[in-house]
């Protein structure tokens, strides 16, 4: 019998159902969120074990990486890197792969979803209809904002800005965005300030990558600039936006709606935004679908294959 590589997996990959049995099947799986010390365990049984399975939700820090004598490789069930620190990694020669590409309409299509909800007031018409509202004294929703024709602004140009931006066409909508630099390979405006494009925009998308060099990158300036009818969209990483700002626009009616999928302190979400009818709230379920899901699982599973057989990962980080 053909023996088993081992592997040590920082944590479980729940988002997934059949992830973690899949590993369990295919390598010899150093349950790590499952020790009560886990020093001791990585002391235990790190030697000699080259690869890593982790999340975006778990991560890598550099201790657990330099408690790994052997390692060579991380692998992340995940598009998001920053819970990883990818500098000690690669500081000694580990290759950090992600799940990219496969979760980008998923992810799209959400942003697109919120943005709806947030200009047509879904969700308070849902509460509205569900609390038996309807056809009573209590009269009606307030008015929602349309969506065809308008200025779509979007933070961030990668694979699922431009996703975001592709679907904006079909509702003929003006597009520019944000980067750290234009490209010069697609047709949307490029704005170099981001207060700029807040203020020329009528709803902001949010899909830059998250971690330090972005962190508050969305603050009061840019909020307040995009304005008391204006709407923010966040499928990106909670940090990216100035949460407490969030909120005092949102309150002081600086700010139209902010619809989110992620938070800045995940899962705690600030009591105001849970009280206010100009907020639409997810649980990051950005890529929750059975299609996607099942693809980063695969992704992962493939990624580890191709390091044990040739010592390279498909989905490099670099």
């Amino acid at each position: 019998m053909t023996r088993k590589h081992r592997i040590i997996q920082a944590g479980p990959l729940s988002g997934s159902p059949t992830a973690n049995a899949r590993l369990a099947e295919a390598y010899d799986v150093v349950e790590l969120w499952k020790f009560d010390d886990r020093a001791k365990a990585l002391a235990e049984h790190a030697k000699g074990v080259t690869a890593l399975v982790t999340s975006a939700t778990t991560g890598a820090n550099a201790e657990l990486i330099n408690a790994m004598p052997d390692l060579k490789a991380i692998c992340s069930w995940g598009v998001g890197y920053e819970t990883i620190d990818v500098a000690a990694a690669h500081a000694r020669g580990v290759q950090v792969s992600n799940t990219p590409e496969v979760l980008t309409d998923c992810v799209a299509d959400l942003a697109w979803g919120l943005l709806i909800a947030g200009a047509r007031r879904m969700g308070e018409g849902e509460r509205f209809v569900r609390a038996d509202k309807w056809g009573q004294v209590h009269g009606n929703i307030r008015l929602g904002t349309r969506v065809s024709g308008k200025k779509l602004g979007i933070v961030g140009l990668g694979r699922i800005g431009e996703a975001i931006a592709r679907r904006g066409h079909g509702f003929d909508m003006q597009v520019r965005y944000h980067n750290r630099r234009a490209r010069n390979d697609v047709p949307y405006g490029y704005e170099a300030s981001l207060v700029e494009l807040a203020r020329w925009a009528d709803f902001l998308v949010v899909a830059t990558v998250g971690g330090p060099s972005t962190r508050h990158l969305v603050n009061r300036e840019v909020l307040e600039a995009l304005g008391p009818d204006g709407l923010i969209v966040n499928i990106a990483r909670g940090p990216v936006i100035d949460e407490t700002a969030l909120v005092a626009a949102l309150e002081a009616g600086k700010l139209g709606c902010a619809a989110l999928d992620v938070f800045e302190h995940e899962p705690k979400v600030p009591e105001e935004l849970k009280r206010s009818e100009n907020a639409v709230l997810l649980p990051h379920i950005g890529s929750a679908t059975v299609e996607t899901r099942l693809e980063m699982e695969n992704l992962v599973m493939e990624n580890l294959k191709a390091f044990f057989e040739t010592g390279k990962v498909i989905t490099p980080v670099e």
